[in-house]
């Protein structure tokens, strides 16, 4: 599977442009805040039916523009497939697989694989839990339908009960037996999702470990621990014991919703004994392991996107790096940096088939290279 070509219409800064890509490795090159990172985010809506960076779709409109188009054709298994991505101000999203509409966004998720390594990553080492329940539920989703849908209907339940020990609050009454219809669905899906969790990290840490010792050169011992509150006992017991709590605070304050992954370097926490390198080198690793999962497991070499790699890594890793990922391990690439000969440079003395594009002001423009 590969992107052959991306034509993208009042999307962030391009008013329009349409890009015909390598199967193999595009370099896509220009000075910072020029529109690089936005053709890798338009790549991304193809994917996932949104943006990597921002979630609220019509600003990605650009400025006065009425509208945003994003259109992609993928080759598959030697077919072509088309996918379209449209929004107008004020109306609802449309998103089609060869010009038929999806009913539901979710049923898109997993078909056509994609990886995302970006400076924004640094939020799953500083910010809170939530950016990493995203991390670990974007990878299952990609591979396993059944796990994107319970977490569907967990986080619905979950909705209701919350808005249920709100009215208890506002109303001083407590109907345990109405609690009790949420807790039976909310522990059905939620004991689901934990198991699904649970075998994916036991799964994903030693390669995420393998990959981090590649680009590291076996410097530090890193891994990745599951927390939750389902890990030493049962949800109802867990659900239970928080009830007097959870009327107080009027709303549910245990359960999946709270799960979190726990980074460590030399046993130690990252965000606070790692350097800025060791950081970016592990959230490396935690990407390509992702790549090498969803890989592994669907049979389908995902696209591989790469913003900014130079940021915060010492020359010898960003080597170890490049000479990974352009290995016929991996398949499609996108590259973006401010130097196109730093990129050239790495790519034409080897057996590949790359293309470099030029990016200024929302305008692209193909290179010439010497292969």
């Amino acid at each position: 599977m590969f992107l052959k070509k991306l034509s993208v219409l009042n999307f962030k800064n391009y008013p329009e442009a349409e890009l015909r890509f390598s199967k193999q490795i595009n370099c896509l090159t220009g000075n910072n805040g020029e529109g690089k990172t936005n053709i890798l985010d338009a790549i991304h809506y193809l994917s996932f039916c949104k943006s990597f960076f921002n979630p609220i779709d019509s600003q990605n409109i650009l400025h006065e523009s009425a509208f945003f188009l994003i259109q992609g054709t993928f080759e598959v298994a030697d077919q072509e497939e088309e996918i379209y991505c449209g929004l107008k101000r004020n109306q609802k999203k449309q998103f089609k697989r060869n010009k038929k509409e999806y009913t539901r966004l979710a049923d898109h998720i997993g078909l056509y694989p994609l990886v995302m390594i970006s400076p924004a990553d640094s939020e799953l080492i500083t910010e809170g839990s939530e950016s990493r329940r995203r991390f670990i539920d974007s990878v299952i989703a990609q591979f396993d339908r059944e796990y994107l849908e319970n977490l569907i209907s967990y986080n619905k339940v979950l909705s209701q009960r919350n808005a249920l020990l709100k009215q208890f609050g506002d109303s001083r009454k407590f109907d345990k037996d109405s609690l009790e219809i949420w807790d039976m669905q909310l522990i059905a899906y939620g004991e689901k999702a934990h198991r699904c969790r649970q075998n994916f990290v036991n799964d994903f840490v030693p390669i995420f470990q393998s990959y981090y010792e590649l680009i590291s050169g076996g410097r530090e011992k890193v891994n990745v621990l599951y927390a939750s509150h389902l890990n030493d006992a049962t949800f109802a017991d867990v659900l239970e014991k928080a009830l007097n709590r959870d009327r107080m605070v009027e709303y549910s304050t245990v359960g999946i919703h709270k799960d979190d992954l726990e980074f460590t370097i030399n046993d130690y926490p990252i965000k606070k004994y790692a350097s800025q390198g060791q950081q970016k080198s592990f959230l490396i690793a935690l990407k390509l392991a992702q790549f090498d999962f969803i890989k592994n497991i669907k049979k389908n070499t995902p696209i591989l996107l790469l913003d900014d790699i130079y940021d915060k890594l010492d020359d010898l890793r960003v080597k170890q790096l490049m000479e990974l990922v352009s290995s016929d391990k991996f398949g499609q690439l996108f590259i973006t940096d401010t130097h196109p000969s730093r990129l050239s440079d790495l790519f034409k003395s080897g057996d590949v088939d790359y293309k470099v594009f030029k990016i200024s002001n929302g305008t692209v423009n193909l290179a010439e290279v010497e292969n």
